[in-house]
């Protein structure tokens, strides 16, 4: 899991310099690849447990009279509203060298 409370990604929308990106593999397209690829993964980890927590929450009554606002439950919710987004989080990773990647094409590990 992800440490959430960790996160250095910018949570508005910044100017990140091209060369910076395409720096370590030489070729922007593939260096957005690589990113997607990533912000996909930080997207699948998140929602994988914000929903856990939810559950924790959840009440199994269909009885509408039972139906109120869960203050904890709003809270957690905010929580992850007010996160960085998935593709901040992996340009983020990405700059500071913390993706592993590696070009199946000529077998060299990066």
């Amino acid at each position: 899991m992800m440490n959430l409370k960790k996160l250095d990604a910018p949570i508005n929308t910044t100017t990140i310099d091209k060369n910076l990106i395409d720096a370590p593999t030489s070729n922007i397209y593939e260096a957005i690849s690589i990113i997607s690829k990533r912000a996909g993964q930080i997207n699948s980890e998140i929602k994988k447990e914000l929903l856990e927590k939810l559950d924790e929450f959840a009440t199994y009554n269909d009885s509408l009279e039972e139906i109120f606002e869960n203050k904890e439950q709003i809270e957690v919710s905010k929580f992850y509203e007010k996160l960085p987004k998935p593709h901040a989080l992996a340009v983020q990773e990405w700059l500071e060298d913390k993706i592993y990647y590696r070009n199946t094409q000529d077998n060299t590990e990066v």
